[in-house]
């Protein structure tokens, strides 16, 4: 739709629940809980691109969601009610997908890592009118 306003916001919102359907595959199967992890931040990481879209706000290529955090926080003062989200789910970018001195997942923290996007996501479609 070429007319709408704010074109482009939704692409981010669907690759994104892509992300929260993939995380929640892997998290049903109950084993690999690190790439679930990596899922659930890139969904929430999705999710704040998608809202500075909507508000046609440029970003820079970055996959630090407190960097988009402070992008957004002038446009939405609200975004800091879920900052705790934010700051638990920035890790799992880097820290899922290398092997190294990271800790070991559990499924447990994926699930309260789901359960941090899926605030995100609310808050987000709360913003775009997208619910």
């Amino acid at each position: 739709m070429p007319d709408e306003p704010n074109n482009g916001y939704r692409e981010w919102i669907e690759k994104a629940e892509e992300d929260e359907f993939a995380g929640e595959k892997i998290l049903e199967g109950e084993r690999f809980p690190a790439p679930a992890c990596f899922h659930f931040q890139q969904m929430a990481e999705k999710l704040l691109k998608g809202l500075l879209v909507f508000r046609r706000q440029p970003f820079p290529k970055v996959h630090d969601l407190l960097e988009l955090e402070t992008l957004l926080l002038e446009l939405e003062p609200n975004i800091k009610d879920v900052h705790e989200e934010l700051r638990f789910l920035n890790g799992y970018y880097v820290e899922t997908r290398y092997p190294g001195d990271y800790p070991e997942f559990t499924l447990d923290e994926c699930r309260k890592a789901l359960e941090a996007s899926a605030r995100v996501k609310e808050f987000v479609l709360s913003k775009t009118n997208h619910i």
